[in-house]
């Protein structure tokens, strides 16, 4: 009698990439890009009849990145970055179907938006996670398109949680991003972050390369969710912001700064968001707060660093006092600021 051995089972790899990839899209993108004047008189006459006049028409410039489909009417998550100041949009489903796109909204500051697929049709959906969920060492899947090579997909594991994007040199953004040694490159931008069962738990947004391993992050899924219904709903996010810039102040810094004697501030030594500028204009200038005011608290809950600050001001309501306390020359300070609307960038 012949064996009949026992049956090929898949990997959980390849059963969490089926339960996602169909709605993981390829997005093109193509912009008008203009250059800048051009002033004839500063090219040699010889060199102009050996090259001839200066193209100063508009370029078109084709773009790419990655999506993932939320809904069944065919709403696509992706990274603001991906469609920014994009004039045409083009999706493309794993089956090789194109369809155009529209950009419903996009949010700078969190680098998140929504395209809408134009077109009738029923979409297949991935379904989402819970980023709260989420541990460092469980497993993380990338899909996407890197370099144009549709249907990627990298395994690693999630390498940290709530890595503040301002500690990657983005001052202008407000996130908290899941780390990740799954590797993301050029293309998967705005694809999917996967767990072990398939539900998408990030939208990949960057990597950080150099000697050795690369660094991919991802914007929790949570967070995306949040910033997509406020795009369907209004096509744009407000983000309350007070208008300081801020650094960590500890007790060691503290105490390494103070015992220089060439320094003419006494800083307070102990833990808080130390502030650097305040902007002209701003709440915070309106309520009082200068350079070299250390906030250690606000609404009673206890600052460290500034990304603590951040969130609090985040979850905060525009024009609903913040009641902040600082430290001004040893003295203890308190402030009541009202947060308004974050200057939109164009």
């Amino acid at each position: 009698m012949e064996k009949v051995g026992p049956k090929y089972s898949h990997s959980f790899v390849a059963e969490a990439v089926q339960n996602v990839a169909p709605a993981v899209v390829r997005i093109d993108t193509e912009r008008t890009v203009e250059h800048e004047p051009f002033d004839p008189t500063l090219i040699d006459p010889l060199l102009r009849d050996l090259l001839g006049e200066p193209d100063l028409g508009p370029e078109r410039e084709r773009g790419q990145g990655s999506g993932v489909v939320i809904d069944k009417d065919g709403l696509v998550l992706t990274n603001a970055h991906v469609v920014e100041k994009v004039d045409d949009v083009k999706v493309t489903l794993s089956n090789g179907d194109k369809f155009d796109g529209l950009v419903i909204g996009k949010d700078l500051v969190t680098d998140l938006a929504l395209v809408r697929i134009k077109d009738s049709s029923r979409f297949d959906v991935a379904p989402l996670g819970d980023s709260e969920d989420l541990a460092v060492g469980d497993w993380a899947i990338a899909l996407g398109t890197p370099y144009g090579l549709e249907r990627t997909v990298t395994l690693g594991i999630v390498s940290s949680l709530h890595r503040n994007i301002n500690s990657l040199g983005f001052s202008d953004k407000r996130l908290d991003l899941i780390q990740t040694d799954a590797a993301i490159n050029p293309g998967n931008s705005g694809g999917p972050l996967v767990n072990y069962i398939g539900e998408v738990i990030g939208i990949n947004t960057l990597v950080r390369s150099g000697p050795g391993a690369g660094l991919g992050f991802a914007i929790p899924i949570n967070l995306a969710k949040r910033i997509s219904n406020e795009l369907l709903v209004s096509g744009e996010v407000v983000h309350p912001y007070l208008g300081v810039q801020l650094v960590a102040l500890d007790a060691s810094i503290a105490q390494e700064h103070n015992s220089d004697p060439n320094s003419l501030v006494v800083l307070p030594e102990r833990s808080g968001a130390l502030v650097q500028s305040v902007v002209i204009d701003s709440p915070a200038e309106k309520a009082g707060l200068r350079r070299g005011d250390l906030i250690v608290s606000a609404d009673e809950q206890d600052i460290f660093d500034p990304s603590v600050l951040l969130q609090k001001v985040e979850s905060s309501q525009i024009g609903k006092p913040l009641s902040i306390k600082l430290l001004r020359n040893n003295r203890e300070i308190k402030l009541s600021i009202q947060p308004e609307a974050l200057p939109v960038i164009r």
